[in-house]
């Protein structure tokens, strides 16, 4: 895992906006339309060496492929796990309908806004429907042979590839309890992962899963810790064999803009958060909702030789942050838990979906990530003198 030994560094969560050519190709395979696979393998290709490029050329120490062949972050496993039914009547913001009837006028706009955004692949709710195995060796093959040429010879520390958590691949109507289905799931992606690390790569679980039992779930607190429990037990399952410096973990609120009211504090889950089996921690820590969290590590304490993936960088707004202020934030969690233990990074990703008008214009994000950059030799400066 990355270390701030001698600086901080910096990274970002993953998903970045993929090129017009290949969102053309993405929205006509989606659509059923014939597509030359020659013509997608090479706009793949380029995407990926592109992004990385982009990446190293802003400033940012640990880097990914941006998620430039995946249609969503948990849409793709559709492709690659067997034993899921498409659910396209399914409502996909059910677990979010507390937010939205809090704010009913804003999200109606806000809705409207996105189902006319150019979405390349429409996510579509999946269901199980029979036993689960993993069926996508060649496609992560194929992505992961993309990453490495275009990341050269850099090792684990400094490239990270994503995955989704067994909690976030769909409902269950076939196993005959949601244990057995996540053990099921975490069995099958056990091979992704296992895949990633081989590679060469850190491996980064995506989990926003977690937060939504505690900002929108059902029931006692009780039934709250209990569920989150089923879910960090399938991920520490999917992790059986892997060096905890070898994972990072990401769990967030979302990507959209919006009033997130409901956002359960990192106060309220942290000791849970800090269970699972991984070498370092990304959260958010920078839009409005969430700065102060630094507070919680005034009096807890992450699992030995962790680092914190703090953000320090919003995904929801279009403002790019002064690095005074990105400084700031670095040396307030870097005074908590020591300066080595801080690797500067966004609050999430900036294109969770293959999409033509991502949340965050891309021309921004890229202006958002040097300003991350030199926010972080601002800090270095202050915590390295």
């Amino acid at each position: 895992m990355q270390r701030s030994t001698d600086r901080t560094y910096t990274t970002h969560v993953g998903s970045l906006a993929r090129p017009s050519a290949l969102l053309d190709l993405m929205r006509a395979a989606a659509a059923g339309q014939p597509v030359d696979e020659t013509e997608r393998a090479e706009a793949e290709r380029q995407a990926v060496a592109d992004v990385v490029a982009r990446q190293r050329s802003a400033g940012l120490d640990v880097i990914s492929d941006g998620e430039q062949t995946k249609t969503g972050f948990f849409a793709y496993i559709g492709e690659r796990l067997s034993g899921f039914s498409p659910r396209p009547g399914r409502d996909p913001l059910a677990g979010f309908r507390a937010e939205i009837d809090s704010f009913p006028e804003y999200y109606e706009q806000y809705l409207a806004g996105a189902m006319t955004g150019g979405m390349a692949a429409p996510a579509i709710p999946l269901a199980c429907t029979g036993p689960v195995s993993y069926t996508g060796h060649e496609r992560l093959a194929r992505d992961l042979e993309l990453l490495r040429a275009a990341a050269g010879d850099a090792d684990p520390d400094q490239v990270f590839a994503c995955a989704v958590a067994p909690s976030g691949v769909g409902g269950n109507e076939y196993y005959p309890t949601e244990a057995a289905y996540l053990d099921a799931v975490a069995d099958a992606l056990h091979e992704e992962y296992a895949a990633i690390v081989a590679a060469g790569f850190t491996l980064q679980i995506d989990d926003p899963f977690l937060t939504d039992v505690f900002s929108y779930g059902a029931g006692s607190r009780q039934d709250t810790l209990e569920r989150a429990r089923l879910y960090v037990s399938a991920i520490n399952r999917s992790l059986r064999g892997f060096a905890p410096e070898r994972v990072r973990l990401h769990t967030c609120y979302g990507i959209n803009e919006g009033p997130r009211v409901h956002d359960a504090p990192l106060a309220e889950y942290v000791d849970t958060l800090f269970t699972i089996r991984a070498g370092a921690f990304s959260f958010e820590a920078a839009n409005p909702r969430h700065e102060h969290v630094y507070h919680v590590f005034e009096s807890v304490k992450p699992p030995r030789d962790a680092v914190l993936l703090p953000g320090v960088i919003s995904h929801a707004t279009n403002i790019v942050e002064h690095p005074d202020t990105i400084a700031d934030r670095i040396v307030r969690f870097a005074e908590l838990v020591g300066r080595e233990n801080v690797v500067a990074s966004a609050d999430c990703g900036f294109s969770s979906q293959a999409t033509y008008r991502p949340e965050i214009h891309p021309q921004i994000v890229w202006a958002k990530f040097e300003s991350l950059a030199e926010g972080a030799r601002r800090a270095s400066a202050r915590l390295w003198r």
